[in-house]
């Protein structure tokens, strides 16, 4: 399977890593050399020949992955197009597959949590304490090539600074621009979702065209995004989710990206995605290079198969709440109330289901 072949597969990952395994699995199983058909009954008898002997069955890939495994799905800034632009991780979301591989919970955290970023010494970065979304754009400077950030390094210490706050080993990831992101969506026809709450659009007009920028701010007919269920293009889906200017600001911007993302996992179900290789090409030709996947030294194909019998209703969307934190009145960033910090500790310990079942409020419902 081509490098290409596999970014493709790798966006459904960040669609949602529960939709690629059947995609592999098909691909594979397609591109398996045909049995062959038996000759004619009437051919003469054949010579005897020694009995067949058994052979070990080959383990599929990923076979030795029986979880827990720990996914991390970035978004970042649209501006990373810009030469010399450092990408910041505008979105972070983590999927956690326990034991048995049979369910799993999507979670975000706050793009400005206030957190201990490591020394990275590759981009010559000395550690600190900051928002989460500055370890992706600190990570990214190649010393002596300010213009090329690498985004690859950015979520190499995303990744670290993640793992160290959450507790979680981080098995595998990708990082997507939001550019790629709306490709994605119009690649599958867009997306039916279930808007929980009107949602005026910062960025667009009703036509899908940016709203003017002047000093004091966007001005000009906004989008609005009515409650109830939508069919959404890909503009339209990527810009309702990027909306954090709302009731509930960045923590309702979370709960809509990731109910986005379940919609996504269901359509690639629904839609037969995963069946039809010409459509899986249609895939990857869309996306190009904006996307990067990291395995952390594994195939995407091992995480594929180890997946790919996850149903997409055995997703469970989680809420953390959190707080803003000021040093003498100034904003400094977010942090996770203890219930939020509660449920981590409870899935680190395998205790989700009960933690929740404790705390419906922190279950995405819609």
């Amino acid at each position: 399977m081509t490098r290409r072949r596999l970014l493709g597969l790798a966006a459904l990952v960040a669609a949602l890593l529960v939709a690629t395994g059947a995609v592999v699995t098909t691909r594979l199983v397609a591109n398996r050399p045909a049995a062959p058909v038996a000759g004619p009954t009437t051919a003469p008898p054949a010579s005897p020949t020694p009995a067949p002997t058994t052979a070990s069955p080959t383990p599929p890939p990923g076979a030795d992955l029986k979880g827990p495994l720990n996914l991390l799905l970035v978004g970042v800034d649209t501006r990373v197009s810009i030469p010399g632009w450092e990408p910041h991780a505008d979105a972070v979301l983590l999927l956690h597959v326990p034991a048995g591989l049979d369910k799993a919970y999507l979670f975000s955290l706050p793009r400005d949590l206030v957190v201990d970023i490591p020394a990275y010494p590759k981009a010559r970065y000395p550690g600190g304490r900051t928002k989460l979304t500055h370890a992706m754009s600190y990570g990214s400077r190649v010393p002596g090539d300010k213009a090329h950030p690498s985004t690859a390094q950015g979520y190499e210490l995303l990744r670290a600074t993640v793992s160290r706050y959450t507790g979680l080993r981080i098995d595998a990831g990708a990082v997507i621009t939001f550019g790629g992101f709306d490709k994605l969506v119009d690649t599958l026809g867009g997306v039916d979702l279930y808007v929980d709450q009107q949602v005026a659009s910062r960025h667009r007009r009703p036509d899908g065209t940016m709203r003017t920028l002047t000093g004091g701010g966007y001005v000009g007919p906004q989008m609005v995004y009515e409650k109830g269920t939508r069919h959404l293009t890909g503009w339209q889906a990527l810009d309702y989710a990027r909306q954090r200017y709302t009731a509930g600001g960045d923590y309702t911007r979370q709960r809509h990206q990731q109910q986005l993302l379940r919609a996504l996992a269901r359509k690639i179900l629904d839609q037969g995605t995963a069946r039809d290789p010409q459509r899986v090409e249609q895939v990857v030709a869309a996306l190009g290079k904006t996307l990067v996947y990291a395995g952390g030294g594994r195939k995407l194909i091992d995480f594929a198969y180890a997946l790919g019998g996850l149903p997409a209703d055995r997703l469970t969307l989680v809420v953390l709440p959190g707080a803003g934190v000021s040093s003498g009145g100034a904003y400094r960033g977010e942090q996770l109330r203890p219930l939020g910090r509660d449920f981590l500790t409870a899935l680190r310990g395998g205790r989700a289901d009960a933690f929740l079942a404790a705390h419906p409020s922190l279950r995405v419902k819609n």
